[in-house]
């Protein structure tokens, strides 16, 4: 990283200073943070409403393979012109990238068998607890100190979720069960791609989870009929295959433009486009309860990253 060169207390003055920064620019850099953040959710929930349509009439697992291909060749593509994937793997890093990868494929295959049967709205809010689970999870693998205020936070946003699932009342159901264990394993997968050290490569990472969901879907898909897409079924795949990539691109880019603080509450915006999608598409529309427990998972979340970056602010 390059850092700017300071004066020092005996260095001669020659009349030149340090250009002030302009607040304008980082206006600028935030607005188009927001904007890649809810570009990125907005195309995470569009692979999603596709996925879910497709799957309807095409067997889920030979639907996860032939996206998966798709993905696996537009993301060589896109680091062919960026420089090519470093698929170098340091043996300290082996470990923490398996279970990373398992952790990918067992969420992925979870999530799109929950997606199959539950409204979009409804598993969106359920996934909306995620960032909470992960600080949650890096404070107790990590040791990373948490005050009483994110604590309460990341309860009443837990305390959401339950509203939301409704345990021992008939809305609770296998489905949502499923799409807990998905998002519990999607914090496995965050917290072993923190165990990895900076020699491995992000594209490396990408490259393998996208190589192991494709092949995942070859090896389930073994006990399905599978046939021949037809014409549209192809076409929402392609179209899934590329809303997924244009999503992992712009969820990294996100973090490399404006604060992370003004930022990162934008990603709750695809709870927005779920509810959108999931009416226009499947005529579903979340009930008060699944209303009620959102907006606690995702103010708890939005105080949450606030506060972070309040303290780091202060550090």
């Amino acid at each position: 990283m390059l850092t700017p060169d300071l004066p020092s207390a005996s260095a001669p003055d020659t009349g030149l200073r340090p250009p002030v920064p302009d607040p304008r620019q980082g206006s600028a850099d935030n607005l188009r943070g927001a904007g890649l953040m809810m570009l990125s959710m907005a195309a995470f929930i569009c692979n999603d409403t596709l996925m879910k349509a497709v799957t309807q009439s095409l067997p889920l697992y030979e639907s996860v393979a032939i996206r998966g291909g798709m993905v696996l060749a537009l993301m060589l593509l896109v680091a062919r012109r960026r420089g090519g994937v470093r698929l170098r793997v340091p043996r300290a890093d082996l470990w923490p990238l398996v279970l990373r990868t398992a952790a990918d494929i067992a969420s992925t295959v979870l999530y799109l068998v929950a997606l199959r049967q539950m409204a979009l709205a409804d598993i969106s809010a359920i996934m909306q607890a995620l960032p909470l689970a992960v600080t949650l999870a890096a404070a107790l693998v990590f040791g990373e100190r948490l005050g009483w205020r994110r604590l309460l936070a990341i309860g009443i946003g837990f305390l959401g979720v339950l509203l939301i699932l409704r345990p021992g009342t008939g809305a609770f159901d296998r489905w949502s069960a499923v799409a807990l264990v998905s998002m519990l394993l999607i914090v496995l997968r965050d917290i072993a791609t923190r165990r990895c050290s900076a020699r491995l490569a992000s594209s490396g990472i990408a490259f393998y989870a996208a190589l192991a969901v494709m092949l995942t879907g070859f090896v389930l898909g073994t006990g399905e009929s599978w046939r021949v897409p037809t014409a549209a079924e192809f076409a929402l795949l392609l179209a899934a295959a590329l809303f997924l990539t244009v999503g992992y691109i712009t969820a990294v880019a996100t973090m490399r433009v404006g604060e992370i603080s003004f930022v990162a509450p934008f990603r709750y915006s695809s709870l927005v486009w779920a509810v959108l999608l999931g009416l226009a598409v499947f005529g579903d529309w979340p009930d008060p309860w699944t209303w009620a427990g959102s907006l606690l998972v995702v103010g708890a979340g939005i105080y949450t990253i606030l506060r972070e970056g309040r303290l780091r602010g202060r550090s």
